[in-house]
């Protein structure tokens, strides 16, 4: 097995067949090229521990050569040769960043003596990448809590595809750790030294989307005073994910079709194409398919985003890591009280309610539960007392005249009002949390708020919201559904039905 793998480059041939016996015969792969371009190429398609170049070369110059070796790896160790050992311009490149430099006709031994110690270096900075990587690796590994046989699949997908290039499709309802698990495949990459840039497509107004995105030249439009780079190329040589990619409209979807396939991106106002070398990862709470059977996404676009799917299970299909999750928020919101176990700050009962949950806001919901109950309760230890009625009850979502404190006849806007109070209750009044727990937007949230009296109630923070696909928003279809249709019966009443009481 070779020592290592070593990049000749002159356009003397005479001089490339030299090296190439010398540092063979120490035990190298060696292959030599005879110019500067024809390196490049080398070192961008296949792997190499040290180049070895002249410093004079027609077109492209050793100079060149080296700070394009470095924009594309800045760890890899370039010799310098020159003719001339005091000559300024090979003093000037390990300025640059080079190994070292040496003489063309140096002693044999010297030769050896430098490839040896850039080696080493190649080898103890491969080491500590590694090393690197596997301490990145543990420690986004504890960010992400859960040891169910789902998560756990999760974390194996993750291992496979992290040190890929490809692109990754996260498909998981609102509040499952979509951006956790992103930002945990890109901090195991081999772009973990370049940015990590998220973004909501859901967030932005549709008329400013594209300028986040991509872009724009000062004067493409009224406010744009200066350039703008874009969220694109902030990501440039790592990572952006584009959260609710589903939320994108027709027109950014030709756009990002554009930047998956050309690598390339135009800014708004510019006529000229700028490349981009960025991964994507995108998530979405929606069913991508039924989108593009619907008409609503791109069906081209699908097959370019959904290269790698990844699949986060829902909280209430892995209740065995509830614990583990209350445990990792209790030691966040009571730091102090903690006594290194779950029992010394919750009963059992608790637990018990929290495990029986359905959780439609998943682990989101579950750490505003905490936080509240750690927050007003009385005695030591948190106890059901503390917990959301709909919670402490064990009705696990299921609603009843005596959950809902509603007596006699339980109209379709009892529940609704109820179901709504439950989970601001759940968020101390969070509107955005609450918006994005019921599956709606702010505006829709207001509107509700207002129509039973409750606008008082919560922050007032609805700006714009993404709109997750939650069951608590099926509820809410449901009833506003059978609402209209009451309403429409109510026009033709059968004066021989009588209400039905409930309890």
């Amino acid at each position: 097995m070779p020592l290592g793998r070593i990049l000749v480059v002159d356009d003397e041939e005479s001089m490339c067949q030299y090296l190439s016996i010398l540092l063979q015969k120490e035990g190298y792969e060696v292959q030599t090229v005879n110019s500067g371009a024809a390196a490049l190429k080398v070192v961008e398609s296949d792997p190499v521990d040290v180049v070895m170049t002249d410093i004079q070369m027609p077109k492209m110059d050793g100079i060149q050569l080296l700070k394009g070796i470095k924009a594309h790896e800045p760890t890899l160790p370039v010799i310098i040769m020159t003719a001339y050992a005091s000559e300024q311009s090979a003093i000037d490149a390990v300025n640059l960043g080079a190994f070292s430099y040496m003489q063309k006709h140096c002693k044999n031994d010297e030769i050896k003596m430098i490839v040896r110690n850039a080696m080493a270096l190649r080898k103890a900075k491969s080491e500590n990448i590694q090393l690197k990587k596997e301490l990145t690796r543990t420690k986004s590994r504890k960010n992400i809590i859960g040891q169910s046989a789902r998560m756990r699949s999760v974390y194996k997908m993750v291992d496979k595809i992290a040190a890929t290039t490809a692109t990754i499709l996260i498909n998981g309802e609102s509040g499952t750790g979509k951006e956790l698990i992103a930002q945990s495949i890109h901090e195991r990459s081999d772009r973990s030294r370049g940015p990590f840039v998220a973004i909501n497509c859901g967030a932005i107004p549709e008329s400013l989307l594209e300028s986040q995105l991509f872009g724009h030249v000062k004067g493409s439009f009224t406010g744009a005073d200066r350039d703008h780079g874009g969220f694109c190329r902030q990501a440039e040589g790592g990572t952006i994910f584009l959260d609710e990619i589903g939320e994108t409209p027709h027109a950014i979807q030709v756009k990002l079709l554009r930047m998956l396939q050309e690598r390339e991106i135009y800014p708004v106002g510019s006529s000229s194409p700028l490349k981009v070398n960025v991964r994507v990862v995108a998530a979405t709470n929606r069913d991508l398919e039924h989108e593009v059977a619907e008409g609503n996404f791109r069906t081209d676009l699908y097959y370019r985003l959904n290269v790698i799917p990844l699949n986060l299970p829902a909280l209430r299909e892995r209740a065995e890591d509830v614990p583990l999750l209350v445990d990792h928020f209790l030691k966040r919101c009571c730091p102090n009280e903690y006594k290194g176990n779950l029992g010394s700050l919750m009963d059992d009962a608790t637990l018990r309610a929290l495990q029986a949950y359905d959780w439609p806001g998943n682990v989101r919901e579950l750490e505003n539960v905490i936080e509240r109950a750690s927050i007003i309760r009385d005695s030591d230890r948190i106890t059901t007392r503390d917990l959301p009625t709909f919670i402490a009850s064990g009705s696990g979502g299921e609603y009843s005249a005596s959950s809902l404190n509603v007596g006699g006849l339980v109209t379709l806007d009892d529940l609704e009002k109820a179901h709504i109070l439950a989970v601001l209750e759940t968020t101390n009044g969070a509107r955005k949390q609450t918006s994005e727990i019921l599956g709606i937007n702010a505006s829709t949230l207001y509107r509700k708020l207002k129509k039973y009296g409750l606008q008082e109630i919560g922050e007032g923070d609805d700006d714009g919201i993404a709109n997750p696909e939650v069951p608590g928003a099926e509820l809410l279809d449901a009833v506003e559904s059978a609402i209209r249709e009451n309403s429409e019966e109510a026009s033709t009443p059968n004066m021989d039905e009588e209400p039905v009481p409930v309890g």
